[in-house]
């Protein structure tokens, strides 16, 4: 039997998931900035593209969010 949905810490775990990206991106970046020179240009681009795929997860994140408090909005009408 399939679990219930519950919703209830559903905005508190994608704000999680949204700081942990964000930090992983941050490093991410400053260990480009330190260190691209010295880095394979393949590496290079494989990282950048990574944190190009974690500020759309971000934004997705985000997304999920607002949709979220709609639904909470809707559920108290």
């Amino acid at each position: 039997m399939p679990n219930p949905d519950n919703r209830a810490d559903n905005v508190e775990r994608l704000q999680e998931a949204i700081h942990n990206t964000m930090e992983n991106l941050h490093e991410a970046e400053d260990f480009l900035a330190a260190h691209a020179d010295e880095m394979n240009p393949k590496d290079v681009r494989n990282l950048a593209a990574k944190n190009e795929r974690r500020r759309r997860a971000i934004d997705g994140f985000r997304d999920e969010i607002r949709d979220e408090a709609h639904d909470a909005r809707d559920r108290l009408q």
